[in-house]
């Protein structure tokens, strides 16, 4: 049996890559990008989970709500945890699925702000078992 994902690979998160399940997670960075193409093109926020392949593209409402969980500044935003769920939202008349950040902080404990190659190290070693339903999702 074949996936059209696996025929069509992308570095970037997509709804379906969660599998219908929220997932908490830490960044490790977050950088400026150019997405797109043609009319829609334009500089996103798009950032690295910690022991996640794919990277999160940040439209404005996700930017917004981690600017209100950790602040502004993006490179606050290092080593802080964050709820991502699947949700249907309206798109150009239509629903479609998306990602959407929670606003409601992590039930874990914030990860300690440190260079993110050591919040990894940190992590393995303090932090407490990771959630069946949360931390499996492969993506």
């Amino acid at each position: 049996m074949a996936n059209i994902n696996d025929a069509f690979p992308s570095k970037y998160l997509s709804a379906s890559d969660l599998g219908g399940r929220s997932a908490t997670v830490i960044i490790a960075n977050a950088r400026i990008e150019q997405i797109g193409k043609g009319a829609e093109a334009g500089p996103k926020i798009v950032l690295q989970f910690v022991g996640k392949q794919k990277l999160f593209v940040c439209n404005k409402t996700n930017a917004k709500t981690i600017a209100s969980l950790h602040g502004e500044d993006t490179d606050g935003w290092l080593g802080k945890s964050i709820t991502i769920s699947p949700r249907e939202v309206e798109f150009q008349g239509n629903m479609v699925w998306s990602i959407r950040v929670s606003l409601q902080r992590p039930a874990e404990a914030e990860a300690v702000q440190v260079a993110p190659k050591v919040v990894k190290a940190v992590r393995a070693i303090s932090a407490p078992a990771p959630q069946a339903d949360h931390d499996d999702i492969p993506f």
